[in-house]
């Protein structure tokens, strides 16, 4: 089975959202991308008060300076599009409001004929935290817990009613429904995120780091799952930020996928060899315009599927 490819969309300052998003989302599908990605990050503190990814003294990458809504760029892109998926990769769950995220995929699906991926993770931000103003920090897995149950409560028949720390919903009709149940992935490796992940969620969506640190995190995931009884399969995507460069790194020093398109195929082809459903690639932030991007994306699907990916 050919492992399934996506493909990130243009969210960041150095692209026209009204324009791009379109017109990249077109070509993907047209290229023979199955499935069209966004991320969420909504500020950009300055300074800084907490490193990248919470890792003191790492700074936060200038392309995070202005990052386009998510579910915005998901809609404009589902207007433009037919076939391709229209995932979440990923959003902070606990920086909305459960009812309304929920309310709002559902919309998105049943408007898109059901091609919604609802990729959740918990974040790491506390300035993020702080200007949503929905939960503190310290409650971030207990809000992703319950925004999966309210999720779970709207996308499932009438009357719906829920009770939780966050929400509570009196027995109501709510609509649209979504044109299908829409999987809910995670991005879990600690133990207690694992098990939310195997007891709870549809599926998986690892960071790639390395082919073999992800073969061993596939194994963990699939031990955990064994332990606890899950008998439902796993989805699995994975993500691949991209270091693009247009010509070949040559440093000793070079991490997975960074480089250029030869170099970045090369760690795909080390990458799908774990056997995960589906790969998405995010070229977005290294390239000059959405042409580029279109042309790099082009590239690096062409030479994947002549490599066996």
């Amino acid at each position: 089975m050919t492992t399934r490819l996506g493909l990130s969309l243009p969210q960041m300052k150095h692209y026209d959202l009204g324009r791009d998003v379109a017109e990249v989302a077109r070509t993907a599908e047209d290229i023979g991308y199955e499935s069209l990605w966004v991320f969420e990050r909504i500020l950009f503190p300055e300074p800084a008060t907490q490193g990248l990814y919470g890792i003191p003294g790492l700074p936060w990458p200038d392309q995070y300076r202005s990052v386009a809504d998510p579910l915005i760029t998901l809609t404009l892109a589902a207007s433009a599009t037919s076939r391709a998926r229209l995932g979440t990769s990923v959003l902070v769950a606990p920086l909305h409001i459960p009812f309304q995220l929920a309310r709002s995929l559902a919309s998105l699906d049943a408007a898109s004929g059901g091609r919604v991926v609802a990729g959740l993770g918990t974040g790491w931000s506390h300035d993020e935290y702080a200007a949503a103003s929905v939960a503190p920090f310290e409650k971030r897995g207990k809000v992703l817990d319950e925004l999966i149950d309210v999720c779970h409560a709207v996308w499932g028949p009438d009357p719906v009613a829920y009770e939780g720390e966050l929400t509570t919903v009196a027995p109501s009709e709510v609509g649209p429904k979504p044109a299908r149940p829409i999987p809910i992935l995670l991005p879990a490796n600690a133990p207690k995120a694992l098990h939310r992940l195997v007891d709870r969620a549809d599926g998986w969506m690892p960071v790639a780091m390395g082919a073999e640190q992800l073969k061993q995190q596939w194994a963990d995931l699939q031990a955990v799952a064994e332990q606890r009884g899950r008998t439902a399969p796993l989805q699995t995507v994975l993500r691949v930020n991209t270091t693009y460069t247009r010509e070949a790194y040559t440093g000793d020093d070079r991490r997975p996928f960074q480089g250029s398109v030869d170099q970045i195929v090369q760690d795909l082809v080390a990458h799908d060899e774990v056997g995960l459903d589906e790969i998405l690639i995010d070229v977005q932030g290294r390239v000059r315009d959405a042409q580029e991007l279109q042309d790099v994306a082009a590239e690096v699907y062409e030479k994947a599927r002549a490599a066996g990916v």
